[in-house]
């Protein structure tokens, strides 16, 4: 049994719990290991089956669980390529939402902060997706490609209405300029992982007893992990768009701003990087790694080849 599908399916966190190993495995130094040191590391793992996280006295093993949980997929067992990790996601989301978020003054300056931004989440959300179902390279290009189109045109929307509006009124400047662009960011964000993720619900994933064993492909089974992760990423860029412009907004009445206008966008630039340090670890957070689901809400084929009565799944990042 792979080892991390182990790992998740042992562990019954709660949402600090997990918040708390989240810290761990975005550790930046998760980005640097070496190959030849993780597949030692794992091999820990793979020749001790009873190895747990609670093997506080074995330094080595908490090492082990600590670069296998966050640099190899649980599905494939095959590595995630180095941009793409869990512990990447923060110092390149992070500038890219600061920069999105800008006003833009021109075509470029509107259309490469979002295409940059998608290009890099649907990446990360096909590659950190669930990956028991069948698909082909060529497929999760295609999809990917047509996601990447469609995110960028929505993500310039708002950025369209407030070049082409006169914004006199105060209210309308507020709710367009600043209000609008957070909300589409947040749906946008959303809606990626859906598409991005959409030959899971139509092929099925893997679901699989408490020993790993693999019961069948359930289309229900990623409906919920599908929904449940763009939920959380919603939530993540949501926060870490809105938090900043309000604090903007605040500082912008004050004294040292009326001195020093310079300084706005390094405080904005700083607050999203702040709030998206603790949001990233909260939204991987608000729903298990490992997903579980009643047998009697699964399909037929699945309620009729088991006795179980819970039944487990990858939800992906």
């Amino acid at each position: 049994m792979e080892p991390n599908l182990r790992f998740w399916i042992s562990e019954r966190q709660s949402f600090v719990q997990r918040f708390r190993q989240w810290t761990e495995l975005l550790d930046p130094t998760n980005l640097i290991i070496s190959v030849e040191k993780i597949e030692k590391l794992r091999n820990l793992l793979l020749t001790d089956e009873d190895a747990t996280r609670d093997d506080v006295e074995e330094e080595k093993i908490q090492e082990a669980w600590k670069r296998s949980l966050s640099t190899v997929h649980p599905d494939n067992s095959k590595l995630i390529p180095v941009l793409f990790r869990p512990a990447a996601f923060l110092p390149v989301t992070g500038p890219m939402v600061f920069y999105s978020m800008l006003p833009a003054k021109g075509m470029k300056s509107m259309i490469l902060p979002q295409f940059f931004l998608y290009t890099y989440t649907t990446a990360f959300n096909i590659i950190n997706g669930n990956a028991s179902y069948s698909h082909r390279p060529q497929e999760s290009i295609l999809l990917g490609t047509g996601v990447i189109a469609s995110s960028t045109f929505l993500g310039i929307i708002p950025h369209l209405v407030r070049m082409k509006l006169s914004l006199d009124n105060h209210r309308a400047r507020f709710l367009i300029g600043r209000a609008l662009p957070v909300v589409f960011l947040a749906q946008v964000t959303g809606m990626n992982v859906l598409a991005s993720r959409g030959f899971e619900p139509v092929r099925g994933i893997e679901v699989m007893d408490k020993e790993g064993n693999v019961i069948g492909h359930s289309r229900r089974a990623a409906e919920k992990a599908v929904k449940d992760t763009a939920i959380s990423r919603t939530v993540l860029f949501g926060t870490s768009a809105f938090i900043p412009e309000v604090l903007a907004y605040l500082f912008r009445r004050t004294q040292f701003f009326l001195q020093n206008p310079w300084s706005l966008w390094t405080v904005k630039l700083s607050c999203t990087i702040l709030v998206m340090g603790l949001m990233v670890p909260a939204s991987f957070s608000i729903f298990p790694q490992m997903g579980r689901i009643q047998c009697s809400k699964l399909e037929e084929e699945i309620r009729s080849s088991t006795e179980e009565t819970e039944l487990f799944y990858n939800r992906g990042v």
